[in-house]
């Protein structure tokens, strides 16, 4: 079940970073719904590696192949299965880690667990290659979504301490949540992109790594969708996000900031216009008592610097048990968080479709 999320629309994703192709299941989407291929390639080219200065220099072209469940674009009720081949791999770059832990990945923790056994390559399947299949099931959620008038968009918030400007938490249109998204660095303050770009680069330059934090809004959820306590909006849209490799922290509305408010400056206030409650600001970012309240869905995630980097770390021999130094070759992504940001609009789609197709049934 660790590669398994859902209740109502579920996903597995199989596959390793090296390995042969990767690639999802998607069980509960109902029959008959069209699912523009074209649209979804796009929304995977985001993701994918590009070759740009902030990214990894491996390049896969992440073209998912249909097995099952869409005949001629349209779902037929079936599980819905899609590989990805894997085509540029360097395995050989990774034969050092069977003896000798990346501090900071998941290397030494899965020798532990599974005795030696694991894939090593790239990362195995605790790799952020496998975001790209996370990517194909969020991709279609995203479509399924718009039918019903909710739309989902996101934004680089913050690299290395540089800031972007932040969505507004009330009155957020779809426009907004969409304009950063078709850019190929995706900012809503091109100024501040660039100093994150010249910030991405130092790090790579000193062959280490920078972090940061991405904000994903969904606009149009109805009201009143979610359970209370555990079965959540934000305890189902936090699921999935700790779910993508690197991701520290997830926060709603004014997050962790509230903590430093008092209850008059972030009690959302209610009047009614016009015969319709309204709300006049969105401090709780969307939900509260785990319930939307109609008010856009606001999430931030936090994401670690990315762990592999050239600069010279200590680590152990595993099988000497003795200390080693570890300087990590191979292609990586000096910073994560610029490719990031479809996957997190995927994760959000996967959790706020699935909460709805459990509104439908209630």
């Amino acid at each position: 079940m660790a590669s398994r999320i859902g209740k109502n629309i579920t996903v597995s994703i199989f596959g390793q970073s090296h390995s042969a192709g990767i690639g999802c299941v998607i069980e509960g989407i109902p029959a008959g719904k069209r699912i523009d291929l074209d649209e979804l390639q796009a929304f995977l080219t985001r993701r994918a590696p590009g070759g740009m200065p902030w990214s990894t220099p491996r390049k896969e072209a992440d073209l998912p192949e249909f097995l099952g469940g869409i005949v001629d674009g349209v779902t037929c009720g079936a599980p819905l299965a899609a590989v990805i081949r894997n085509t540029n791999t360097k395995s050989a770059d990774y034969d050092e880690l069977r003896r000798v832990p990346r501090p900071g990945h998941a290397d030494y923790v899965a020798n532990l667990k599974f005795h030696g056994a694991q894939d090593v390559a790239g990362g195995g399947h605790f790799s952020g290659r496998l975001t790209a299949p996370l990517c194909i099931a969020g991709g279609i959620a995203l479509q399924l979504l718009r039918e019903q008038g909710v739309e989902i968009g996101a934004h680089i918030a913050n690299i290395a301490g540089v800031a972007d400007d932040a969505f507004v938490l009330h009155g957020l249109s779809a426009e907004d949540i969409h304009r950063a998204g078709s850019k190929a660095f995706p900012v809503n303050n091109d100024g501040s992109g660039e100093r994150m770009i010249s910030a991405i680069a130092q790090a790579r330059e000193e062959g280490d790594s920078v972090g940061g934090i991405v904000e994903c809004a969904a606009v149009g959820m109805p009201a009143g969708v979610g359970e209370p306590m555990f079965d959540g909006v934000e305890n189902a849209i936090a699921r999935v996000l700790f779910g993508i490799p690197a991701v520290k922290g997830v926060e709603f509305g004014r997050g962790f900031e509230a903590s430093q408010l008092r209850g008059s400056q972030n009690n959302d206030a209610m009047r009614v216009k016009n015969g319709v409650v309204a709300f006049e600001s969105n401090n709780a970012g969307g939900a509260n008592g785990g319930i939307t309240t109609g008010e856009p869905v606001v999430v931030r995630c936090a994401f670690k610097p990315t762990p592999s980097i050239s600069k010279p770390q200590h680590s152990i021999d595993m099988q000497a048990l003795c200390n080693e130094e570890l300087s990590v070759h191979g292609r990586h992504d000096p910073c994560v968080v610029v490719r990031a940001v479809p996957v997190v609009e995927a994760a959000v789609a996967l959790a706020l479709y699935d909460l709805l197709l459990e509104s439908r049934m209630d």
